[in-house]
């Protein structure tokens, strides 16, 4: 069992962090906030997961998962038969209480998403070749359940 001292002592690096940019003001504060961080990550995968499903029962195949580089991540690269790469950003959601996952990629995002592609097509020697970006919209209803709304080419 993991008292509340066991979990700050485990995560005390971060808890430091915290503190000095003026995050948890407590430690419960923390605790708080880390178990929430947690939460996301895992809302966030099965999102990703369920979309990497949705892509290969649409004949795509899943190049990479999570590419990341210093300026920012992709979660997800394809490639369709058509011989056109997608590259994908979810967007997964409990509630649509701070609105629909689809209002979370503005302007700068998608032009992020698009040098992140082209990053992407020029390390691996695809420069030239023809690719779109695609956003998932994941709503996780209350019962488990949840509903994925995909759009192609949104560049």
């Amino acid at each position: 069992m993991c008292t509340t001292s066991t979990i700050l002592f485990k995560y005390s690096g971060a808890y430091s962090q915290v503190k000095k940019l003026g995050g948890a003001e407590s430690d419960m504060e923390f605790i708080v906030w880390h178990m929430q961080r947690k939460s996301n990550q895992r809302t966030g995968a099965f999102g990703e997961e369920e979309v990497s499903k949705y892509l290969v029962d649409h004949k795509a195949e899943i190049i990479e998962r999570n590419w990341r580089i210093r300026e920012g991540e992709i979660d997800i690269i394809a490639l369709y038969p058509t011989g056109v790469f997608a590259f994908v950003e979810v967007k997964t959601r409990s509630s649509v209480a701070f609105g629909h996952p689809f209002e979370a990629i503005n302007r700068e995002k998608a032009m992020r998403m698009q040098r992140l592609a082209l990053g992407w097509l020029a390390t691996h020697g695809c420069l030239g070749c023809e690719y779109q970006i695609d956003v998932a919209a994941v709503l996780i209803a209350a019962n488990g359940s949840h509903s994925i709304e995909y759009r192609a080419s949104v560049l």
